[in-house]
């Protein structure tokens, strides 16, 4: 087999973001998926900035959903999960929104979204915690949080399907520690980690490394100390003890990898194929080490 071939040779499942490449039609984007060589695709329901948005769907779910389920069994392509964001920015329409009728509407759409993941046979979701609100407390942004995270829980469990949060920069949880005292007011909580927000803002890996038992699914890109996203060359997220990790605490969840292309913090700066593929190669060498 060619070195620069890339195949899942382990026993770590591996998606990809159909977000890495927006500027294609969707379906080019999951067949360049298929043709780098995964099985999975992470896929991104953005108000606004993805190839479906969370309002579309709401409008026929069971139609989109059999047609997008269609789509993804003749390209021999897997949904493995479903990534929720209903504003164009996650501080628009945020989870924990001090209004009520805002907070009321995104749970309609996670219905419909969640019932949009059934239709895909798709068992994952991924949701932004919330953010901070001018003019409320943080006591208060943190029990709504807390409401709605717990609410979209029990939900998705009634449907055999698993929510996360993906604890992110800007939001209600900024760093490992706010996690886990979050993680400790919001039973059966998982999270989708992603190092990079971590990084990013100066934080040590060891400092993520505790998160990692409470994972149920993993965003994995290059990432350095003041850059989001970066090239493999640059990394400073340890993806070795990471990987050893996983291993340790019998992680099972998809470890997708997440480049995105958007004009924010410089990600649209890197080269979202090249960088895919060799972050790829890499975890598949540590796996196998």
């Amino acid at each position: 087999m060619a070195k620069n071939q890339i195949m899942n040779e382990n026993k770590s499942k591996y998606s990809c973001a159909d977000f890495s490449f927006p500027l294609l039609p969707h379906s080019k984007a999951l067949q360049l998926i298929r043709l780098l060589g995964f099985d999975a695709v992470d896929l991104g329901i953005f108000e606004g900035r993805s190839h479906h948005y969370p309002s579309y769907i709401a409008k026929d779910t069971v139609k989109e959903g059999n047609r997008l389920a269609k789509e993804l069994s003749t390209i021999g392509i897997q949904a493995a999960d479903v990534f929720l964001q209903t504003g164009e920015e996650p501080p628009v329409a945020a989870a924990n929104n001090p209004d009520e009728s805002v907070r009321a509407n995104n749970r309609q759409l996670f219905l419909k979204t969640l019932d949009f993941t059934c239709t895909l046979g798709c068992n994952h979701i991924t949701g932004l915690p919330g953010v901070s609100h001018k003019g409320t407390s943080l006591a208060d942004d943190w029990k709504r949080s807390c409401e709605e995270t717990y609410w979209r829980i029990e939900t998705a469990r009634a449907n055999n399907v698993v929510y996360a949060i993906e604890p992110h920069v800007g939001s209600i949880l900024p760093d490992a520690d706010t996690t886990l005292q979050f993680i400790n007011d919001c039973p059966g909580i998982t999270l989708t980690l992603d190092y990079g927000h971590f990084i990013y803002q100066g934080h040590s890996n060891a400092s993520v490394h505790p998160l990692i038992p409470h994972a149920s699914h993993f965003h994995a890109r290059a990432g350095a100390k003041g850059k989001l996203q970066t090239i493999v060359k640059e990394n400073e997220i340890d993806f070795k003890t990471i990987i050893s990790r996983f291993k340790e605490t019998g992680y099972s969840g998809y470890i997708c990898m997440e480049y995105v292309y958007v004009d924010w913090e410089g990600c649209n700066r890197t080269d979202n194929v090249s960088e895919t593929i060799l972050l790829h190669q890499l975890l598949n060498q540590l796996s196998n080490s």
